[in-house]
């Protein structure tokens, strides 16, 4: 029987590494290493709590730090778990610290990786994620990609062997806990009524550690005419507290961050989405509710290219406008991100089943 490491160690890792667990255990041992980059308990615990994730095996408990003191320490106990476990594979997810990380401690010790939603690209290296990427992918044996897009950025770069286009992982994950959510009462404890309002999420570097950035965005939020449901990242709530960004309008309601779950809720019934999110842009789509999206790039250019998603840059005066365009957007329902089995073909891939 094989035995596979995942790594993860932030939100939507977990849900992403969820619904391939599932697949795994059937077949093989699954050992999880969680590396603790997020261990708030609504960004962390949470997450196995509701989808059923089994319990690490390992909890690193790295916690914040700069980037490269990060990204060392994980390293480090990585390392030291892989050299006692000797798995058959290093399963990594997405493009955070963790991500690479794991990549790097996996491929130093010549065990195979293989990188579930391989191939993006923002082609912005100024953001941390796109260097995690590259990495990922360049060590990776097999390479797990959502869409034909990524499959065509990584022919781009010369890597062609173990490519495998598979779908979304997320996807999966969100049609398999749709019909867990009780709806009306997630609108209930936050007072709100369906597509009447607008829910937004704000964590990226460059839209809050600039404080004249961050202070015109949320600024921003305020002036909108709906209520504005924001589950405010711990950092960015330390950010704002720390250069007295205050919120001063009873219309931007900020609330801690929200389970999984309720996620799921808020985004099915919001009128539109704004966010900087890589993985919320996704879960809009997945809900059919248009996105304006907090940046210059996506990874996600199929979003763009079908109408669901606008990219705003820091032009964020133009937000009123862009939410008067999606009133009467009624965009393609086509499916951009696979059926929904991605984690069935990862597991068949992974364990060598040819079928």
């Amino acid at each position: 029987m094989k035995t596979i490491t995942t790594i993860v160690g932030a939100r939507p890792q977990f849900i992403k590494c969820a619904p391939v667990a599932r697949v795994l255990r059937q077949s093989c041992k699954e050992i999880l290493i969680h590396t603790g980059q997020h261990y708030d308990y609504n960004m962390s615990q949470s997450f196995f709590d509701e989808l059923a994730i089994p319990e690490p095996d390992f909890n690193l408990g790295i916690g914040s730090g700069l980037h490269g003191e990060q990204t060392g320490r994980m390293l480090t106990e990585i390392e030291k778990v892989l050299l006692e476990i000797k798995p058959d594979w290093v399963l990594i997810y997405g493009d955070t610290n963790s991500t690479m990380a794991g990549a790097l401690a996996a491929a130093k010790l010549q065990i195979p990786v293989a990188h579930v939603e391989a191939g993006l690209r923002s082609f912005n290296r100024a953001m941390p994620e796109e260097i995690n990427r590259i990495v990922a992918d360049s060590v990776s044996q097999l390479l797990f990609t959502p869409t034909q897009t990524a499959v065509d950025h990584l022919r781009r770069e010369g890597i062609t062997a173990g490519v495998h286009l598979v779908g979304d992982v997320m996807f999966d994950s969100f049609l398999f806990n749709l019909s867990r959510i009780d709806a009306e009462q997630v609108l209930t404890k936050y007072q709100v009524q369906p597509r009447d309002y607008i829910l937004a999420t704000i964590h990226r570097p460059q839209n809050t550690d600039d404080p004249a950035i961050l202070a015109r965005l949320i600024a921003s939020l305020q002036h909108l005419s709906q209520t504005v449901l924001l589950p405010i990242h711990p950092r960015t709530r330390h950010l704002m507290h720390k250069h007295g960004i205050e919120n001063q309008s009873a219309q931007l309601r900020l609330i801690d961050p929200v389970a999984y779950l309720e996620m799921i809720a808020l985004e099915k019934n919001a009128g539109i989405i704004i966010t900087d999110s890589g993985g919320v842009q996704k879960e809009a789509y997945f809900a059919g509710v248009p996105c304006l999206v907090l940046r210059g790039e996506t990874e996600w250019v199929e979003l763009v290219e079908h109408g669901w998603a606008t990219l705003l840059g820091f032009e964020f005066d133009r937000i009123p406008a862009a939410i008067e365009h999606y009133r009467t957007f009624h965009g393609s329902t086509s499916q951009l991100f696979g059926d929904g089995q991605a984690s069935q073909q990862i597991g068949r891939v992974i364990l060598g089943d040819p079928r």
